[in-house]
């Protein structure tokens, strides 16, 4: 049994050979469908949606009730996933998903969205019977998953068995403290500069993780962001690499000594000053931002699996690309602010698959990339 055999094991995320043994053995299953080899990432589970969606006045949280009691005074009508629908700007969805959960007593749960859901400007958060958090699944839970998908820039096409979430297993409580990002940084980099040389010590910020910085560039001919458009197209998921970036993004320039100001509850992409390398032995979450240091969102997809930047090429490290939305006023950003924080888990062993190998892994080179829907960007 996998739980007889973690017993041996230290604390930690569970890697891709424990998904597919945890998935024989039913904690993550999916009845009568079987799962499909590309759900399976060195650190993390595809979730799909399942065949409908409910249409909903507003987001909740089910507190002492089950999602099904909630949904009878929230939901406004039905859309069947299949064989497509689209889903509007603006509105709010519950999607039970085909997986379903029968956790042991001693494994939690965290779900994030998908790097190229978070790139769309898609908002997604799973919801669980009598759980008063978004995204956290308690130890031992048994039950369905539901996913809320309210997508804030583009209106999108989906379908029954498409991807916009993920799914990580945990074993304990396997964060790195401060004192061990540095321990590690020192012996197998996190973090690297533009020239491929490793941040010196005292050029790591920590408090509760490492905190990134934004790359703001002060060259006029340089893109160094871009912002969704209103107003667009419908953007069908299931299309990739089949849309025109220019219809959808507008690119920004910065010109040295100007202020690069971000307009509230607009939607940026922009990349982080740091380039981040991610040993095999460690899964990554980029973590949401600290209001004190300035009213904006930093992320929606905060899961690094282990591997992503790494390698011994000369090219050391990957950079982050960070989905922003300021709010309420206008903000000001300066090259290598900092404006996230990325945290370490270890995984309760090395992973045999890792991300950028063999897997389908999309963003292992990336700079300054928009999601995988889109063609290259073209000057």
């Amino acid at each position: 049994m996998v739980q007889e055999a973690l017993t041996g094991l230290h604390g930690g995320v569970l890697p891709i050979q424990w998904l597919h043994r945890a998935a024989h053995e039913g904690w993550v299953n999916a009845p009568g469908i079987p799962f499909k080899p590309g759900q399976f990432q060195p650190a993390s589970l595809d979730l799909r949606l399942g065949p409908v969606a409910y249409r909903i006045r507003s987001s909740f949280l089910p507190g002492q009730d089950t999602v099904a009691d909630k949904l009878t005074s929230l939901k406004m009508y039905d859309i069947a996933l299949t064989p497509s629908a689209v889903l509007e700007r603006g509105h709010a969805y519950l999607i039970p998903l085909i997986e379903e959960l029968a956790l042991p007593p001693d494994i939690h749960a965290k779900a994030d969205p998908k790097s190229s859901t978070g790139r769309l400007d898609i908002f997604t958060r799973i919801i669980t019977d009598m759980q008063p958090r978004f995204d956290d699944i308690r130890a031992g839970y048994h039950g369905k998953l539901y996913l809320e998908v309210f997508s804030r820039s583009f209106t999108i096409n989906v379908h029954s068995g498409l991807s916009l979430n993920q799914l990580r297993l945990f074993s304990g409580q396997p964060r790195l403290a401060d004192t061990d990002l540095h321990d590690l940084h020192a012996t197998d980099p996190l973090l690297y500069d533009d020239a491929n040389r490793p941040l010196a010590p005292e050029s790591i910020y920590t408090d509760g993780g490492l905190f990134l910085g934004v790359d703001i560039p002060g060259n006029p001919e340089a893109i160094v962001g871009y912002k969704a458009k209103k107003n667009s197209d419908i953007i069908d998921l299931s299309r990739e690499g089949g849309y025109d970036p220019s219809a959808f993004w507008e690119p920004l320039y910065h010109v040295a000594h100007r202020p690069f100001i971000l307009e509230p509850e607009e939607f940026y992409i922009l990349a982080s000053k740091e380039k981040v390398c991610i040993p095999p032995d460690y899964a990554a979450e980029l973590m949401a931002y600290d209001t004190g240091s300035g009213e904006l969102r930093t992320h929606y997809a905060g899961f690094f699996d282990p591997g992503f930047g790494y390698g011994r090429s000369p090219h050391k490290g990957t950079k982050a690309v960070l989905e922003v939305r300021p709010h309420d006023v206008p903000f000001l950003v300066e090259d290598g602010q900092l404006v996230c924080k990325l945290c370490l888990d270890q995984t309760t062993e090395r992973p045999t698959q890792l991300y950028g190998t063999e897997l389908n892994s999309h963003y292992q080179s990336q700079a300054l990339t928009l999601s995988k829907l889109f063609l290259p960007w073209q000057s």
